[in-house]
């Protein structure tokens, strides 16, 4: 069965180059922020709905769990029953575990990993690259995005990307023009991603 081929244009290849070359960018292109692989959480992340979380109490292996945060925003562990986690960084749900399990533990010592970022996604779909769910764990912009998925493909409409977003309950969107951008033209519409969002390449 003969393969369409896939060939990266010039401007996404400029793209990638420029990327490639900070530091911040190029964790943001590595490998674990690929589709259905574990995101890094700063200590700043808010947690919310489907994160996954590693809770481990030292010394107290029998209420320790990995869980995955619930629609309303809680956990269950043992013992401690259900914890609201959602709305809270990494450091204020291990304060929070810290004294809920005071009354069974004696000095307990929580430590919080979110081991996987789902409640902050971009999807990005069409004539790119690498099409699929990406972790929105820092601020990034559509460009940056575009690049984390591989460019854009040959055929793609470079000029009529469109960026889908619901605000306050009404579904709004955002034309992208990527050459003009790549041409540091018009570059307002290189706007920052929200989770949620989806970047359409026709």
């Amino acid at each position: 069965m003969r393969k369409e081929p896939v060939r990266i244009t010039v401007l996404s290849l400029a793209i990638l180059v420029v990327f490639g070359a900070s530091s911040g960018s190029a964790q943001q292109a590595s490998p674990t922020n690929a589709p259905g692989a574990p995101a890094i959480a700063g200590p700043d992340y808010v947690i919310g709905p489907d994160d996954v979380l590693s809770i481990v109490f030292w010394r107290d292996k029998d209420i320790s769990a990995e869980v995955a945060v619930r629609p309303d925003g809680r956990i269950s562990l043992p013992l401690l029953n259900d914890v609201q986690a959602g709305g809270l960084t990494p450091l204020q749900l291990r304060d929070r575990l810290t004294k809920a399990a005071e009354e069974f533990v004696e000095d307990p010592n929580v430590t919080v990993v979110v081991r996987q970022i789902n409640s902050r996604r971009v999807f990005v779909t069409g004539e790119v690259a690498k099409p699929g769910p990406y972790p929105l764990t820092s601020p990034t912009s559509v460009l940056q995005m575009l690049a984390m998925a591989g460019g854009l493909r040959e055929y793609a409409d470079a000029k009529h990307i469109v960026i889908m977003r619901v605000e306050n309950g009404r579904p709004m969107s955002y034309a992208f023009n990527y050459k003009d951008v790549a041409k540091r033209k018009n570059l307002r519409q290189n706007i920052e991603l929200k989770p949620g969002d989806t970047i359409i390449v026709p």
